[in-house]
């Protein structure tokens, strides 16, 4: 699986119904309204690299109310979860 982060800066008095919108397109996984520079971060997971471009510049960007997307491609993931089993392994016995 393939996780890609997608900074959008978007139409500040349009962001609750874009983040709806977003979160509605095939890939999209999640969508956080956030601080800082950016309004919007959407969480798009796809299964193969080919695919993201389908998802991000065909459909997200083309949200109309989507003025900016950054994108960053996730090389590994680690949650809290992962992290607590790593350091679990030889611990035991």
């Amino acid at each position: 699986m393939i996780t890609a982060i997608v900074l959008i800066k978007t139409s500040v008095d349009r962001i609750p119904e874009l983040a709806e919108t977003i979160a509605e397109l095939e890939g999209v996984s999640e969508v956080y309204s956030v601080t800082g520079s950016f309004d919007l971060v959407a969480m798009v997971r796809v299964p193969r690299h080919e695919d993201l471009a389908e998802v991000i510049p065909g459909r997200l960007n083309r949200v109309p109310g989507v003025e900016h997307t950054e994108t960053h491609i996730a090389f590994r993931t680690y949650s809290r979860h992962d992290l607590e089993a790593a350091f679990a392994i030889g611990l035991e016995g």
